[in-house]
Formats: C-alpha cells, sequence, structure tokens
C-alpha cells in the first residue's frame, strides 16, 4: 500500500500544469523582443477635458496628467523611483492660477515605483497625477488665455548589446577557416528608450577591433546630462554643459586593453547624434562573436501643451 500510494502521488506530480509566465521558450523571447526595442521612454498625457478648454475664474482648475513608463526594464533598469522622475506645469502667472499647481510631483507619486516594460508587463506601468489650483483674475481683467506647459524629467538608461564578430588574424586566415567575419552592425528599431545606438562600425588593424558607435536621440523631447536638475527642470537655469550630453560606458567580455573617445566618458550630441570610437586590444588567433556592451545614461524631457481660457464669472 505504501508503494501505491507513492507512485499514485508521483503520478499526480507529474501531470500539474506547467508555471504561467513563459510557457513556452517562444512566448518568453517574443516578450522580450517587444520590451527591448521602440523609441519611448515616459510619456505623458491630459485625460478627456482636464483641464477645460474653458472655465470661470470662480471654478477650480484641474488637470489630470497620465504618465506612462514605456521603456525597456530588463533587471530593474528604468524602473522609476520617486526621485527619479517629476512633472511639472509651466507657462501661466502664479499670481493669476494660484496655490501648488507649479510645483514638480514625482511620476511614481502613490505607487512606489512606475515601472518600465518587462516581459510580464510589455505596456509599461502607468500613474495619474491630479494638479489642482484656485483661479483669481485681477481687478479689470475679465479674460486670461495662457498656454500651459506639461513637462515630464525623468532620469534614463540604454542598454545595448549587439553581437559584434572580431578577427585579430583578419587578412591572415582565408575565409573558410573562419566561424564569422567582422561586418558593420545596423541598429534600427530603438533599444526601448528614447535615446538609442543606431548604427555600430565595425573595422580590424591588426590585432586591434575599432568601433564606431553611433548614438542618436530618437525621441519627441531633450537630451540633457544625467546631472542636471531634473526635479524643477520648468524653472531651473540650464547651462550649455547640461544639454545633450550622454554618459557612455563600452566593454567588451572578449577584449583586453579599452581606449575610447570621448575620453572624459561623454558624448555631446549635435542635430540628435553624436559619435563614440572605442579600440579594443583583441586575443587569441581566431575570429569569435561576442557582445559588444553598451551602456548609456543621461534625463530626458517630454512636454506637452494645452492653451485654455478663464474668464470673469457674469455677475
Amino acid at each position: 500500500m505504501i508503494v501505491l500510494t507513492i507512485l499514485i502521488s508521483l503520478a499526480l506530480i507529474s501531470c500539474k500544469p506547467g508555471p504561467a509566465a513563459g510557457e513556452k521558450p517562444l512566448d518568453t523571447a517574443a516578450a522580450l523582443k517587444i520590451v527591448k526595442s521602440g523609441t519611448e521612454g515616459v510619456k505623458i498625457k491630459l485625460q478627456q477635458n482636464s483641464p477645460p478648454d474653458l472655465l470661470y475664474d470662480q471654478n477650480e482648475l484641474v488637470a489630470l496628467v497620465e504618465v506612462e513608463n514605456k521603456g525597456a526594464s530588463v533587471n530593474g533598469v528604468n524602473d522609476l523611483q520617486a526621485q527619479d522622475c517629476f512633472v511639472q506645469v509651466t507657462g501661466f502667472d502664479p499670481n493669476i492660477i494660484t496655490g501648488a499647481f507649479n510645483i514638480p510631483r514625482s511620476c511614481s507619486e502613490g505607487i512606489g515605483t512606475l515601472e518600465g516594460k518587462n516581459v510580464y508587463n510589455t505596456r509599461g506601468g502607468t500613474n495619474i497625477l491630479e494638479f489642482t489650483s484656485s483661479v483669481s483674475l485681477p481687478l479689470g481683467v475679465t479674460d486670461y488665455t495662457p498656454t500651459l506647459n506639461f513637462l515630464a524629467c525623468y532620469n534614463y538608461r540604454t542598454v545595448a548589446n549587439p553581437s559584434v564578430c572580431v578577427d585579430p588574424l583578419f587578412y591572415q586566415v582565408t575565409s573558410e577557416q573562419k566561424t564569422c567575419q567582422p561586418r558593420d552592425v545596423p541598429m534600427g528599431g530603438g533599444q526601448g528608450a528614447p535615446v538609442g545606438i543606431s548604427y555600430v562600425g565595425v573595422d580590424m588593424v591588426g590585432d586591434r577591433a575599432i568601433f564606431e558607435i553611433s548614438i542618436r536621440n530618437q525621441g519627441t523631447g531633450r537630451v540633457l546630462s544625467p546631472f542636471a536638475n531634473i526635479q524643477n527642470c520648468g524653472q531651473s537655469s540650464l547651462e550649455y554643459r547640461d544639454l545633450d550630453r550622454v554618459s557612455y560606458n563600452v566593454q567588451m567580455t572578449g577584449g583586453g586593453k579599452i581606449n575610447c573617445k570621448p575620453q572624459d566618458g561623454f558624448v555631446r550630441l549635435t542635430n540628435g547624434e553624436g559619435k563614440i570610437i572605442c579600440t579594443f586590444a583583441i586575443p587569441g588567433t581566431s575570429a569569435f562573436e561576442t557582445p559588444l556592451l553598451i551602456d548609456l545614461d543621461y534625463s530626458y524631457v517630454e512636454s506637452l501643451r494645452k492653451a485654455i481660457r478663464i474668464v470673469q464669472t457674469p455677475q
């Protein structure tokens, strides 16, 4: 009886269904491909009729801002904490639209973490922020028509791992003896972030591999230095060193000594584009493929505008 009970238990265990997440390897791979593509990061949009196009000065002004984190989150990268992302409203006279309407609010307010896209949620996390204010028109003013500017300022990272072929004896061994040949790597579709790698040029000079890495602002906003003040970016004074600067780190598991330019670890984008040139010493005597590990660190600003009209309440 004991043996029979054990056999029945083993049969029942073997018949249990598999785990719900990633039931097939292809499903998980397809989800990961969706997560690691695209050119969006944090996006903001206004809820319908909030704020309204027209309101009276005795009404409360309410704006509901939906914040979406549509960038790639792998191993927690780009999951935004309270200090990583802020929404702010500018473009109005604070003597007329009073209160805390222009005070920056964290994108993850009330939820702790605004998650990015992952294999369990390929759309990313969302949150709704409510901005409220009273309105007071000056004496004799019957009509006020500001254009409200909603800004989302956030810290972000782009992680790319293109597979490259390197060959320390590129000119000395026949192609039949090689498993791969060094080729340039086009990278369309983005890497799940507004700043992306668009192209990797590959060249061999002796036992050195030279990579020309092209970076592009593929989003609709403005790139800022990772050290820029994002908490009050609508009101803070941004200097030249805060604009269009991206911090970078490039590594290769199959490479030796590295030399990258610009040497300070920052690349400046001109007309939305920039380049990094990296040289690696390649050991051994045979060609092989290896991932090139590229990590970009920066801040980013998205904005949208909404014109409203405030009129004096009829007496």
